[in-house]
C-alpha cells in the first residue's frame, strides 16, 4: 500500500465515497487549496465551497463541495460535509439552482461578512465549471 491512503467522504444522507487507493486528494481549505499525500502530517481543516479532487490509482474523481471539515490522521482522510456533488453528475440546471439560492442569501440585509465570502466562493466556483 505504499504511497496510498484511505479516504472517507460522508454527508448526512450517506457514506458518499470510500476508497483505500487514494494517491492524492486536493481539498478547498480555508487556508487555500491543500494537497494531501500519504504520510502527510496530521491535520484538521475547515473546508470552503470549492473543488475536491481525489486521485486514485485507477481514476480521478472531482466533486463540488459546499462546506465541511477534513481530518487527516494515520493515513486516513475523513471529510464530513453537508453538501457534495460529483461533477460528472452535476448538471447546469442544478448548478444554476444553487447559484440562485446563494444570490438570494447575498441580498439579505443581515448577512455577515463570513457568509458573504462563502456565498461568493460558491457562486464563483459554480460559474467557473463547464457543465452540460
Amino acid at each position: 500500500m505504499s504511497g496510498q491512503f484511505k479516504i472517507n467522504i460522508v454527508n448526512p444522507e450517506k457514506s458518499f465515497l470510500t476508497s483505500e487507493e487514494a494517491i492524492e486528494v486536493i481539498i478547498p481549505a480555508y487556508e487555500g487549496e491543500m494537497g494531501i499525500l500519504s504520510d502527510h502530517i496530521s491535520t484538521i481543516s475547515f473546508l470552503k465551497p470549492g473543488i475536491l479532487k481525489v486521485i486514485n490509482k485507477s481514476s480521478d474523481d472531482t466533486f463540488f463541495i459546499e462546506d465541511g471539515i477534513a481530518e487527516f490522521k494515520d493515513n486516513c482522510l475523513s471529510i464530513l460535509t453537508s453538501s457534495i456533488y460529483n461533477l460528472n453528475e452535476l448538471t447546469r440546471v442544478k448548478a444554476e439552482e444553487i447559484i440562485k439560492a446563494a444570490e438570494k442569501e447575498l441580498n439579505e440585509d443581515t448577512i455577515s461578512d463570513q457568509n458573504k465570502y462563502l456565498l461568493d466562493q460558491k457562486i464563483e466556483t459554480l460559474n467557473s465549471l463547464n457543465l452540460n
